[in-house]
This record gives C-alpha cells, sequence and structure tokens, in this order.
C-alpha cells in the first residue's frame, strides 16, 4: 500500500474550506463510480487500482488518501451499494400500505431494483467469494441492513394481526428468500440463456417473476405452518 500523503489532495494553496469540501465529495464520488463499475465488472481480484483511476478525473494518490487502499476503495463501494438500495426501499413508505399490497410492492420494487442495478449482485458475488472479509470488517453493516428486516417485521405483524398472513415466519428468512430470487436472475442470467435457452433480461420475465413469486410467498404466508 502506498504512503497517504502529508497533504489532502485540493488543500493546495488559495483553495477554499467550502470549495475544497465540495471537491472532495465530488472526487470520491466518481471514485466510487469508476470503481463499482470495475469491481462489478472484473472482480475484486481482477480490478487494478491503476485503472480505476486512469478511468477517473483523479489520482492513484487520491485512492490512498480517500479509502487507504483497495481493500478500503471495495469496502466502500459495497457499503455505498447497500446504502443505496436501503434507502430506496426506505422510500416507498410502505406503513400505509394494507400488508399484503405493502409486500407486493417490496416484491416488486426488489426484483426491479437488482434488475435495473446489476452491479449490487456482482459485488456481492466477488465478495462471498472472499467470504465477506470487507463486509465483516464494516461498522456501518448492521446499521445499514437492519431497516428492510424491520420494514419486513412490521408487515408480517400486521399481516398476522388482519388476518392477512398465517404463517410464522422471521423477517431475515423472507428478506433471503426474496433477495435469493432477485440476485440469482443477476448472477446467472447467462448460465441460464446458455444452458436452457431461458432470456431473463427482457421486461416479460421480469414481469412474470414478480407475479410468481409474489403470489407464491403470499399464498405460503397465508397458509398455517
Amino acid at each position: 500500500m502506498s504512503a497517504e500523503p502529508a497533504t489532502p489532495p485540493g488543500s493546495e494553496p488559495g483553495s477554499t474550506g467550502p470549495r475544497k469540501t465540495r471537491s472532495a465529495k465530488r472526487s470520491k464520488a466518481e471514485l466510487l463510480d469508476v470503481a463499482t463499475a470495475e469491481f462489478a465488472r472484473i472482480g475484486y481480484f481482477g480490478a487494478r487500482v491503476d485503472e480505476i483511476a486512469a478511468k477517473s478525473s483523479t489520482t492513484k494518490r487520491m485512492i490512498y488518501y480517500y479509502f487507504g487502499d483497495k481493500d478500503g476503495l471495495f469496502t466502500a463501494v459495497l457499503e455505498r451499494a447497500y446504502a443505496d438500495i436501503r434507502a430506496a426501499e426506505k422510500a416507498l413508505d410502505l406503513s400505509g400500505l394494507p400488508p399484503r399490497e405493502a409486500l407486493a410492492r417490496l416484491i416488486d420494487h426488489t426484483l426491479r431494483w437488482h434488475a435495473a442495478h446489476p452491479e449490487l449482485a456482482r459485488l456481492v458475488a466477488s465478495e462471498n467469494a472472499l467470504d465477506a472479509m470487507h463486509l465483516r470488517q464494516s461498522p456501518r453493516q448492521a446499521g445499514t441492513n437492519l431497516p428492510i428486516l424491520q420494514t419486513l417485521a412490521d408487515i408480517l405483524e400486521r399481516g398476522r394481526a388482519d388476518g392477512s398472513f398465517a404463517r410464522d415466519v422471521a423477517a431475515v428468512d423472507l428478506h433471503l428468500y426474496m433477495s435469493a430470487v432477485a440476485l440469482f436472475r443477476v448472477t446467472n442470467r447467462p448460465t441460464i440463456e446458455a444452458t436452457f435457452g431461458v432470456r431473463m433480461d427482457t421486461k416479460e420475465s421480469l414481469t412474470t417473476a414478480i407475479d410468481d413469486l409474489t403470489e407464491m410467498v403470499c399464498a405460503w404466508l397465508a397458509t398455517p405452518a
């Protein structure tokens, strides 16, 4: 790992505080955009800090200053990817919807989000190959991902209270089942097409998957164990 520069990028003589802060935020955001694309394209081991720097308007020195090293950069990429999907889920504001409708909307959102942001599934696949070494050391992950479990727990509790759901299911289990389908449709798309001739990258395929998963999950939850 290269040594951190003694002076933060953007601290050159004449630079002002607010301007420097805005420039730093833009630089970090751009680096994360480029790094996300590279890590998602060729994985953690394939991506190179030199290449990420070359594809951005910043420098390798700035990557080391902002993120410490390649591991720090990959951790930041993962943290932002999770934060983005959790923020989008929060924006759905499902608390005012009937339980079954809220769950249907969340399933729809989950599958569509992953289809529109395939980089998340690919980043997760890379991190799984590393035994989640970056996420295990990230202090942000528990707080970032807790809200989706709270949302699902609320939907399930309200559903059992009004009779929509009869099965006692843990929120984390339901989240994993939904995520498994969404992630599989991204990471296994090429092999499914090559093996079975089934394309999962069409609007029709996505809509069918959403409808089927919603029906299966809601019927399962409505049936007593």
